[in-house]
């Protein structure tokens, strides 16, 4: 028996977006899970050393995340787009050819990162404290890549055909695994961080299996219907379009890295305060990263069938939803920031250093939800250079020189360095409206000589 095709071209607007972005938010919210249970039960079993070493180490790997999952947004695109345009043909290449490339990326980045390890936790700059705990944390972790690539990928596929729930329910199973393996490993048998990441690896296989087998055992119809071969053509298709979000996001979190860097040389306190805050902003950052992705896949699909304005006004309920999600996050973190840091850590010193980073960094969640929706239309319309554009801009031009600033101009608090963030998204903000403006007047252009 076959998986569902789900058609993201007829019927509802707001229907076809919650459907797809309430299981993809469940699903992010999932693995994202994985890197703040390891945070909670560290920090509250373990000392300050062990939390900046899960902090500093779970940011990198949530970083080599993202950009895995980017390159997987190329996958679900292609697999939209030709869906819409029913060539099924293609839409059955993209599963091979995809497999094929990323199981040898996959191979190649766990043994590159394996032996970069120690090289890694230097130019992350860790505090000596956390040094020793942290290569651990990292070199176990690195060991789960091919793991992170399959789920991914795999979820990449099913997301393209409109379906989003199945990535979810692997991802459920995956996240209760992990709880149960942390609290036995962290708090019964005190293996500090180490721990935390073999609890990890174990769950991230686990659900990397269980997706696999799923979708051998129950393939999609365009799956079993001729013959599957690999397709140059297809993955250069599926790069353009991943290449450019996985850039995206790679900046994204090069910029929260350094970040972490220049708060790792103020010393410990400052260290575990940010790497708690950014953890936050990660997780409140899941919602607008599930309506990129609703917006990508559905914007494909309605663009392969002939129908821009349906993406068009799924791009605007998606603004107005993310914008109103953004400005209560915001508002009852610029509140309460202490109460979101005590929840990580029981330290009053670390939680001090957090509220004052965490209060003015919360507006990007604002900022930041219109440009990802934005960049998901533009990576829809095959545009998804223009999302690596604006965000290279935005990186180089205001977050990571602001931060630098603010930590060298005031070594006393963390406030000034919580502002860059938000201005370098307000910026974003601009210039993408700027291409979506042209993208609308090319398009008007087209409509008027035809």
């Amino acid at each position: 028996m076959s998986s569902k095709v789900y058609d993201l071209t007829q019927g509802s607007i707001n229907k076809n977006l919650l459907r797809f972005v309430v299981p993809y938010l469940f699903s992010c919210f999932m693995q994202t899970f994985y890197g703040l249970v390891d945070l909670i039960i560290v920090g509250q079993y373990s000392g300050t050393a062990s939390t900046s070493a899960v902090a500093i180490g779970s940011q990198a790997i949530h970083m080599l995340t993202v950009i895995i999952a980017g390159l997987a947004m190329g996958c679900t695109v292609k697999i939209a787009r030709s869906v819409g345009e029913n060539n099924l043909e293609d839409a059955r290449d993209s599963v091979k050819t995809a497999g094929v490339f990323f199981s040898i990326c996959a191979i190649v980045t766990t043994v590159i990162l394996l032996i970069s390890t120690k090289g890694i936790v230097e130019i992350l700059f860790t505090p000596s404290e956390a040094k020793i705990e942290t290569i651990n944390y990292l070199r176990i972790s690195f060991i789960g890549v091919p793991f992170i690539f399959a789920f991914n990928i795999i979820s990449g596929i099913y997301r393209g055909a409109g379906d989003s729930r199945r990535p979810m329910y692997f991802a459920l199973i995956s996240s209760l695994v992990n709880i149960i393996l942390d609290y036995v490993l962290v708090a019964v048998l005190r293996l500090g961080a180490s721990g935390a990441a073999i609890g990890t690896v174990i769950s991230q296989a686990l659900s990397s299996v269980i997706a696999l087998i799923y979708i051998i055992v129950k393939p999609f119809a365009f799956m079993s219907t001729g013959k599957t071969k690999y397709n140059s053509r297809v993955l250069k298709n599926i790069l353009r379009n991943g290449l450019p979000i996985s850039f995206q996001d790679g900046l994204i979190q090069i910029a929260f890295i350094v970040i972490t860097v220049f708060a790792n040389k103020r010393g410990v306190i400052d260290s575990a305060a940010v790497g708690v805050a950014e953890k936050l902003i990660c997780f409140y950052f899941l919602v607008p990263s599930a309506f990129l992705s609703a917006i990508s896949a559905i914007t494909a699909q309605n663009t392969g069938a002939g129908k821009p304005d349906r993406a068009i006004k799924t791009l605007k309920t998606g603004l107005l939803i993310c914008v109103i999600y953004a400005s209560f996050i915001a508002a009852i973190n610029i509140l309460f920031p202490e109460f979101f840091i005590g929840l990580f850590t029981n330290e009053a010193e670390v939680i001090k250093a957090g509220a004052s980073y965490l209060r003015p960094y919360a507006t990007d969640t604002i900022f930041a939800s219109i440009h990802f929706c934005l960049s998901g239309y533009f990576c829809g319309v095959g545009r998804s250079e223009l999302s690596f554009v604006h965000n290279i801009i935005s990186v180089v031009a205001v977050r990571i020189p602001g931060s630098l600033l603010g930590s060298i101009l005031f070594p006393m608090t963390l406030l000034p360095m919580g502002m860059a963030a938000p201005l370098g998204s307000l910026l974003s903000v601009f210039i993408c409206l700027a291409f979506y403006r042209r993208i609308k007047r090319n398009e008007l252009k087209k409509l008027q000589i035809s």
